[in-house]
């Protein structure tokens, strides 16, 4: 359950909110949900206490979302998949100073370190679509779409060194596999392709091997001293 704390520093301090999921991928249909995902900055005296504010929130809405801002930071420094792609929603529905900064910032946060994580997330989804074809005789549809769309998603990423999480003209094709309309050996048959060519893009890829870790904390550290400033002079 949410606390009135919790659900003020979402209210009153969200810097960057977007819409995710289905919506934001392209890959809606009439009975979609609207994902809410965001981003809080705490006012910086709540970390002198002893009780911290809390790295995420859950609500107030319905499926919506929330990170504090230097956990956003550091998930996106690992190369969290539902981070980055949060990061490059095209749907972005509210985005402040502190939030237009942070998207600036979007190239300092990208890096071979996608390579791992996306194939690494990838694989624990499959495991568990695996799972259920032994369990039930079929996946779960919808989960093993979104595993391909990933799979590409992180492909183009290493290929381009952007990353695009709108499907594009992919959009019949996975929403064909979400009806169960493709063989699960077809749909296997792709995730290989598609980790294999991950590995390849990763090999010859232009994107950094880490991400720029100084700029993105050069940025949080002058945003907690602005925080702290202005509830000064306040």
């Amino acid at each position: 359950m949410i606390t009135p704390d919790a659900e003020a520093l979402v209210r009153d301090h969200t810097v960057y909110s977007c819409v995710m999921g289905s919506r934001a991928f392209g890959l809606a249909t009439d009975g979609s949900d609207t994902d809410r995902r965001g981003v809080f900055l705490a006012p910086t005296p709540m970390f002198w206490r002893f009780e911290k504010p809390p790295t995420h929130v859950e609500g107030p809405a319905e499926e919506q979302f929330s990170w504090e801002l230097e956990r956003f930071c550091a998930l996106a420094l690992r190369a969290n998949p539902n981070v980055l792609e949060c990061l490059h929603s095209p749907l972005v529905e509210y985005a402040g100073p502190v939030g237009r900064e942070l998207l600036s910032l979007r190239p300092a946060f990208v890096s071979r370190l996608a390579h791992r994580t996306f194939v690494r997330y990838a694989l624990g989804q499959r495991k568990k679509l695996e799972a259920d074809v032994r369990q039930y005789g079929a996946p779960r549809w919808k989960h093993a779409m979104h595993l391909l769309r990933l799979l590409a998603s992180g492909r183009d990423l290493l290929r381009t060194g952007e990353l695009t999480i709108d499907v594009g003209t992919a959009r019949e094709e996975l929403l064909a596999v979400k009806r169960g309309e493709v063989p699960w050996a077809e749909v296997e048959r792709r995730m290989n392709r598609l980790a294999e060519e991950s590995d390849m893009a990763a090999a010859g890829s232009s994107l950094p091997a880490e991400p720029d870790r100084a700029a993105v904390e050069e940025f949080l550290i002058r945003t907690r001293r602005d925080s702290a400033l202005a509830h000064a002079d306040g």
